[in-house]
């Protein structure tokens, strides 16, 4: 009965273990199409694109599976989410890849899950187990071997570093904000809606969305709108999804594998070949990720032979009816 029980259990860890793997690698293909539209895009344009596309994706998926509004008591979370990480993030992450090279952004941006698992501690209770903390300390690790392999080449400006240091920090603000609306929003409305309020707060840039699509060559244009389509409709609805199953500390830990997923597809889109340093790097990152996403296999088989022992004393114990009265 006790393996039984636990199936459920293990199905719900798998599904969120594949839905977050979704997110970690468009995620990481976002960092791809972001530079290659940016050379076309201004960051306010680029981000209202982006969340348009997703936005529209989003509200014909609503539309078919008959997607309701969230509950009222939800809304306050999401559209703090929604200003923090669709607004805010994006355009300081636009704005920061412009101005600072791939290595720098990566690593400045990556404070971001040690910010979560921080935040999370302090207002939403959770726990910050040794192993979460151990995974985190190895990425980190792992992601500043990469940030300084990658540094090398372009120079770093003060002001790209604080953007994406500000994007980190709208990202961290963003998870904790969305993570209890999740409680009672399904992922697709939390991302919906969370969209829709970001691209709100991007509308004072439609004027140069107009007029960089305009001039922007075809190939920009598409990154744009594959932005909206994977890395946000799809990618912030499996992050949800996943959120809603786990804690916001270990969510925000499986995001440090998307530094080394940057270097393999640089490779392979741009040509990029890493050195021996970065590559250790990412292995890093994903060894931290395994560490920080594992539980303790004593404390595993403990439980449940401590279970059995209850139920066997629980069993062979007299019952009430059956006690022998006194006399």
């Amino acid at each position: 009965m006790m393996n039984t029980a636990r199936r459920p259990e293990r199905r719900t860890e798998l599904l969120a273990a594949g839905a977050a793997s979704v997110t970690v690698v468009l995620w990481a293909s976002a960092f791809v199409s972001i530079r290659s539209a940016g050379t076309a895009y201004s960051p306010g344009a680029l981000a209202l694109g982006r969340l348009l596309a997703g936005a529209l994706t989003l509200g014909v998926i609503c539309l078919v599976r008959r997607e309701g509004l969230p509950p009222r008591s939800t809304w306050r979370g999401i559209a703090v989410s929604g200003v923090l990480w669709f607004g805010f993030y994006m355009v300081a992450l636009n704005w920061g890849e412009q101005e600072v090279d791939a290595g720098t952004a990566a690593l400045v941006v990556n404070i971001g899950p040690l910010l979560i698992a921080l935040l999370g501690a302090r207002f939403l209770g959770d726990r910050l187990p040794p192993r979460l903390l151990a995974g985190m300390a190895v990425s980190f690790a792992g992601a500043v071997t990469v940030g300084l392999s990658m540094s090398g080449e372009g120079g770093s400006s003060l002001l790209g570093v604080v953007l994406c240091l500000l994007a980190a920090v709208a990202y961290a603000g963003g998870v904790v904000a969305q993570k209890p609306a999740l409680g009672q929003a399904s992922a697709l409305q939390a991302t919906t809606f969370g969209c829709l309020v970001g691209a709100v707060m991007c509308l004072p840039f439609a004027g140069q969305l107009v007029g960089d699509a305009a001039d922007a060559p075809v190939s920009a244009t598409l990154n744009m709108v594959y932005l909206g389509v994977f890395p946000t409709a799809l990618a912030f609805t499996t992050w949800a999804y996943a959120l809603a199953r786990t804690t916001a500390g270990r969510m925000g830990a499986t995001t440090y594998a998307v530094p080394s997923l940057v270097v393999l597809m640089s490779w392979l889109a741009l040509g990029e070949v890493p050195g021996v340093l970065t590559l250790a790097g990412g292995a890093l990152c994903l060894a931290g990720v395994a560490v920080s996403r594992s539980r303790a296999g004593d404390a595993r088989a403990a439980a449940p032979e401590e279970t059995e022992q209850r139920t066997e004393r629980q069993e062979t114990a007299p019952r009430p009816e059956e006690a022998e009265t006194p006399k």
